[in-house]
């Protein structure tokens, strides 16, 4: 089993390797500034061909598309960080369509049978063959209960767990691998990214945490007439299928069918902000996707929410830091700003403060005197993960995924409604958070835990202080001191010993040559000598065009 697994991941490998490859050569020459002159650049190495030459971000597109389902759902999930990649590639990301050819009905029916325990004919009174959708994890199948309810059953693909655990096996590898040959990885924390991408996918795969999700969704709008969440039916439910109720009705990105139909498109913008406004901000748990294919308007204007693979969840201290964050952001304070941008962000090395604080100074700078109401938070939260990106501070992952929420409920609000302003429905959440976060009963639950915390540490203290004194009197008191600096410094100045060692061999190997072809004439009859010399001015020659060269690719003379 394990000889199989291991042939397996070979494979996947080569594989992996292979399109890397295929799609590495534009990476090249685009440092070299070549692409115009490379005819593969422009598609003949299996992808489309086309006159302009494919740019760097389309290759790694293209890369993760051929890949699979692992490979697109990570850059589906990167391309909403803006704290990890720059624009170009978050755009070009962002075009990844999870779509995938259909399964076969026949095996998609082996497979409810299999799981549900029961003839399909004994589940469903009828079952569209056809899909619905079909999708790189599952596909999803029109049906109808024996009661007469239509329901959307969707099913995993066979054999797409078995892949994409091998897939997450192979990036944690990878990353590891990175992590250690690559000196920016410890400013990434490689690792890190790819066990949280592993657990964000596993819980897509299973179709029961699904289908919780949806039911914590119907309890959370169970009082709100203008919300739908459907209704799962457990009954034909497991980790492989999932069964609810059948949302009909028109998608909320069709603006003519909308108009067609008599919806109010701006009260519609500002209802279905409000929806995603009270699961970040009430609930403490959202709907991570909310793009338009998800919502859909019924009859009468009540919003039907699909999908629900993907959530995410705020707590208390996150929401408070939020707002914090405006709070910053309104008032002009720069400091308060650095620090609820270090309070929101993961630092995986040393933060430059000052320069920080000159950047958030000049974001900020574009809103001042500005009202909460007027600010536009799509492009601000974008421009500060930028920041965030400059100075490698990372997000969080549910922290991401709520900013990626924010600016895609702004995007949809501004789709049906040109004149929408997130902003204006998010000020009386700030404002209700702000007086929750000052009122006394919050104040006096903090001064309790902070009573029992002080208390903790007045008992533990003395007992600290005793191993303290007697590690320090027994010599096994160790400090450790890192100095980045100091550590930099000293890398330059062995490399520049290397060259110095580098350069004086070379000399010495050219002053040798020439003495002994002083001596020893090169072309006399001894035919050996002829080859020593050539050989040894091969050498030197190769010597000094190895100095040069890394001399020239330092960038620098020392």
């Amino acid at each position: 089993m394990r000889n199989a697994r291991r042939a397996n991941h070979r494979s996947r490998y080569r594989q992996l390797a292979d399109t890397l490859a295929r799609h590495g050569l534009g990476y090249l020459v685009g440092v070299l500034g070549l692409e115009r002159l490379i005819p593969f650049h422009r598609g003949l190495l299996g992808h489309p061909r086309r006159e302009e030459p494919y740019t760097r971000p389309e290759h790694v597109r293209m890369a993760l598309e051929d890949l699979g389902a692992t490979f697109i759902k990570l850059g589906q999930i990167l391309s909403t960080r803006a704290d990890l990649l720059p624009p170009d590639y978050q755009a070009e990301l962002a075009k990844l369509q999870d779509a995938a050819p259909p399964v076969p009905s026949e095996a998609i029916q082996e497979v409810l049978v299999e799981e549900l325990g029961r003839p399909l004919a004994a589940v469903f009174s009828s079952f569209d063959p056809a899909p619905l959708a079909a999708a790189s994890i599952g596909q999803a199948h029109a049906a109808t209960l024996p009661d007469g309810t239509e329901v959307v059953v969707k099913v995993r693909r066979p054999g797409v767990v078995e892949q994409i655990e091998e897939d997450l096996e192979i990036l944690q590898n990878l990353a590891a691998v990175a992590s250690r040959r690559w000196e920016q990885a410890g400013e990434y924390d490689l690792v890190g990214l790819a066990q949280e991408f592993a657990q964000t996918l596993r819980a897509e795969l299973d179709y029961i945490q699904e289908g919780r999700s949806a039911e914590r969704f119907a309890a959370n709008f169970a009082g709100d007439p203008n919300v739908h969440v459907p209704r799962i039916v457990w009954e034909a439910t497991t980790s492989r299928v999932l069964t609810l109720e059948r949302v009909r009705g028109i998608k909320i990105s069709e603006v003519a069918a909308l108009d067609a139909a008599g919806i109010d498109r701006k009260a519609l913008a500002e209802r279905s902000a409000r929806i995603l406004l009270k699961m970040v901000f009430e609930d403490g748990f959202f709907h991570a996707d909310p793009h338009p294919g998800n919502f859909f308007i019924e009859p009468g204007g009540r919003i039907g929410l699909i999908d629900f693979g993907m959530v995410g969840t705020v707590d208390e201290r996150t929401q408070e830091q939020l707002v914090g964050l405006l709070l910053a952001i309104t008032s002009q304070d720069a400091d308060r700003l650095v620090d609820a941008f270090l309070d929101l962000g993961i630092a995986r090395g040393r933060v430059d403060r000052s320069l920080l604080r000159q950047d958030l100074e000049h974001l900020v700078s574009r809103y001042y005197g500005r009202p909460l109401g007027e600010i536009a938070i799509g492009p601000l939260l974008s421009e500060s993960q930028a920041v965030a990106r400059h100075h490698h501070l990372h997000l969080p992952a549910n922290l991401a995924l709520l900013i990626k929420t924010i600016v895609m409920s702004e995007g949809l609000g501004a789709r049906l409604d040109p004149s929408f302003n997130l902003a204006m429905v998010l000020a009386p959440y700030a404002q209700r958070l702000l007086l929750r976060q000052y009122s006394p009963l919050l104040w006096a639950r903090r001064m309790g835990h902070a009573s029992l915390e002080a208390a903790r540490l007045g008992v533990e203290l003395p007992q600290q202080a005793r191993r303290l004194m007697r590690d320090l009197e027994r010599g096994g008191l160790e400090v450790g001191v890192r100095l980045t600096e100091f550590e930099l410094l000293a890398a330059r100045l062995e490399r520049l010993a290397n060259r110095i060692v580098l350069g004086i061999v070379t000399a010495a190997f050219i002053i040798g040559l020439a003495v002994l072809m002083a001596v020893y004439h090169p072309f006399g009859p001894e035919p050996w000598l002829g080859v020593f010399f050539a050989v040894g001015f091969l050498a030197a020659l190769a010597l000094g065009a190895y100095l040069a060269w890394s001399i020239l690719r330092s960038g620098r003379g020392s």
